[in-house]
């Protein structure tokens, strides 16, 4: 008789539902006695659980107040596996992202808490950076796993690096920007312009393996300047809806500049 595969989901839970709560009461002491004042005993005893506990869930007091990352970084990952295979490797990356941004918006009045804490100690704030280049080798590795070889004369791994980091930047400071407002507005429309901007600025990457290529930006605006009936010229300006004002009218004053030499 087959058995049953048992699922570790449970086990996952109890495993995150310490996490927190040792992140909960991190938070708490640090806030109440501060950072440098407060112990890893401490932490344990308020959160309910052993010293060891502690231990088996963080390596220091400063790590406790992030306790989703781990979780958050496996399911990033799982977004890459699960990618379609001629997907904009881009695209994928901007969703693996969104994994972040789920997990902060999960709760926003802990995660407003959290950076504020971030902010007043500088420990905490280091811990926050090294949570991010986790993500960023994540992305980059993928994002050079997806280069044909010699594709761009040796320069994928600067690319990769260079795309995959423009990403998160973009993504953190959407983040940044959320929670110093408290947590409020659309998150998630600001986070799709700022990717908005990451695509059309990475837009000439090379192509990658599996066939999928990232589609060439259009440019801002383009003028041309043709001839007309009568003796005179036509100016013909050609622009994205989205191009800003100021771009549109430096194009079209430079093109009827040169037609004037």
């Amino acid at each position: 008789m087959v058995q049953p595969v048992k699922s570790d989901r449970p086990q996952i839970s109890q495993r995150l539902k310490v996490r927190r709560a040792l992140a909960a009461a991190a938070m708490e002491l640090f806030a109440t006695k501060g950072y440098a004042a407060t112990t890893v005993d401490e932490i344990a005893a308020t959160a309910g659980v052993a010293r060891r506990t502690f231990f088996r869930h963080f390596r220091s007091k400063e790590e406790a107040i992030f306790p989703d990352h781990d979780d958050t970084l496996v399911r990033a990952e799982e977004v890459l596996e699960a990618a379609p295979e001629r997907e904009n490797p881009i695209d994928t990356i901007c969703r693996g992202i969104k994994e972040v941004m789920k997990m902060y918006a999960a709760s926003p009045a802990l995660s407003v808490e959290r950076y504020k804490l971030t902010r007043e100690v500088p420990a905490l704030r280091e811990r926050e950076i090294a949570s991010v280049a986790r993500y960023e080798r994540l992305f980059t590795r993928y994002l050079l796993a997806r280069f044909d070889e010699n594709s761009h004369n040796g320069d994928e791994p600067l690319l990769a690096e260079v795309a995959a980091s423009s990403v998160v930047t973009a993504h953190n400071h959407v983040l940044r920007r959320w929670l110093r407002r408290g947590g409020q507005g659309d998150v998630e429309a600001e986070l799709e312009h700022a990717f908005t901007i990451v695509r059309s600025t990475f837009g000439a990457l090379p192509v990658f393996a599996g066939g999928a290529t990232a589609a060439p930006a259009p440019p801002v605006a383009a003028a041309e300047v043709a001839p007309a009936g009568g003796g005179g010229e036509v100016l013909v300006t050609v622009a994205r809806t989205d191009a800003p004002l100021n771009e549109v009218m430096r194009t079209i004053e430079q093109a009827l500049r040169d037609c004037r030499r």
